[in-house]
């Protein structure tokens, strides 16, 4: 087993951090506010470190899962980021959804610093991080991967190495962009279903079975027609994400007109005071008119 570090315990990261001590690795973690830190070595032991720097000291990997670029940037090459601290050789796995832009930047850092960077964007939500049956989305060298690969199984239940640095994020803006599409689309199903005077969850039960089957669809439909918005990925990480895609098809030259009305959409369901509920109240949008 492995001395590793984990940065950033938030509702992804503290469940984990927590599988990799279940799975016997020596952890240290960091959290901005420190006793969320404490809070996770009470309960799952190891040690809490009062910056990225001194929690990435002993690591031979050191992960982290944070908010943004720039909160990325600051936890790795900041005053007291991990880089400073970390040993040539060891591994940084970054499981924040950011962009490949600043994946790319970071693993330039990392390489002339002698250690290795992997992005490593996740999906399945706050529900596979606890579960630990997380899908893992690499983008980095294969040899710093490889080593990396064990680790996180334990949390993960697919990891894959997708391509240099950069292409875990752009696979996880693929993800993103499909899962758009995705709930807009039983979102308006389920509305037109009440509309016509079905009952929608027959419809759902029924149509599951067929080709318009989702993950979506069988884990969400119950709680759209209910109109409970507390099960999964909040509508201003799912707006931060989709900014992340736009911008970068506006470089690549992409065309993403259904992610970009959505994108639209979910900033109705923020004025309607959505900020925080999940990714499937698209429907709310819907149902109120």
């Amino acid at each position: 087993m492995s001395k590793v570090a984990f940065i950033g315990l938030g509702v992804m990261g503290y469940p984990m951090a927590g599988h990799l001590r279940k799975a016997g690795h020596e952890v240290t973690v960091y959290n901005r506010t420190g006793a969320k830190a404490e809070r996770w070595v009470a309960e799952h032991g190891g040690a809490a470190a009062p910056t990225p720097a001194l929690a990435a000291g002993s690591a031979e990997i050191v992960f982290a899962c944070v908010g943004n670029d720039d909160d990325l940037r600051e936890v790795t090459a900041g005053a007291d980021g991990a880089f400073s601290n970390m040993a040539q050789g060891t591994i940084f796995v970054d499981h924040t959804t950011a962009s490949a832009a600043v994946a790319r930047e970071l693993y330039g850092e990392a390489k002339a610093r002698g250690i290795s960077f992997i992005d490593a964007p996740v999906s399945g939500g706050q529900a596979g991080a606890e579960n630990g049956v997380l899908t893992v989305m690499a983008g980095g060298d294969e040899a710093a991967f490889a080593k990396a690969e064990r680790a996180i199984s334990a949390y993960a239940r697919m990891a894959k190495l997708l391509g240099p640095s950069g292409a875990g994020q752009l696979t996880k803006m693929v993800n993103q962009i499909c899962i758009a599409g995705l709930v807009e689309g039983l979102a308006e199903g389920l509305h037109f279903a009440k509309k016509a005077g079905l009952d929608a969850a027959a419809v759902i039960e029924t149509i599951s079975k067929g080709a318009a089957q989702s993950w979506q669809m069988e884990n969400r439909y119950k709680t759209m027609i209910e109109g409970k918005f507390d099960f999964g990925f909040a509508v201003d990480w799912m707006r931060k994400d989709l900014a992340i895609c736009l911008d970068e098809a506006r470089r690549n030259g992409a065309h993403l007109p259904v992610t970009a009305v959505v994108d639209q959409f979910y900033s109705e369901v923020q004025a309607m005071g959505g900020r925080r509920w999940d990714t499937s109240s698209l429907i709310a949008r819907l149902d109120k008119a």
